[in-house]
């Protein structure tokens, strides 16, 4: 079964950090761009980070540039997010997919896998 499970989710004051990870099971990611996604309440899905399948080309999204950090270990078949200093308006299900391509491309319509998604909470 082919399959993307995130993890590392959590309660975390503003100002902390946590790092998510996302696991592939049943496929390896040496071919897949990976991106992390989010989707807080009333809000649509949208990106935050995306890195190549070499690791040579990543992006962030405005609102998380020089606080998020993403990397990925094609040997333990995983992508991590590091988030530092975290914001309430971080909150949000963040979710991992994985696009074929050897880009740094991560369509939000168009990935070909999903994972289930990890809760981030952000407060006081």
């Amino acid at each position: 079964q082919l399959q993307l499970v995130e993890s590392g989710g959590g309660l975390v004051q503003p100002g902390g950090s946590l790092r998510l990870s996302c696991a592939a099971s049943g496929f390896t990611l040496d071919y897949y761009a990976i991106g992390w996604f989010r989707q807080a309440p009333g809000k649509e899905r949208e990106g935050v980070s995306c890195i190549s399948r070499s690791a040579g080309s990543t992006n962030y999204a405005d609102s998380v540039k020089g606080r998020f950090t993403i990397s990925r270990d094609n040997a333990k078949n995983t992508v991590y997010l590091q988030m530092n200093s975290l914001k309430p308006e971080d909150t949000a299900v963040y979710y991992c997919g994985a696009f074929e391509t050897t880009q740094a491309y991560c369509p939000v319509y168009g990935m070909d896998y999903w994972g289930k998604g990890t809760l981030v909470t952000v407060s006081s």
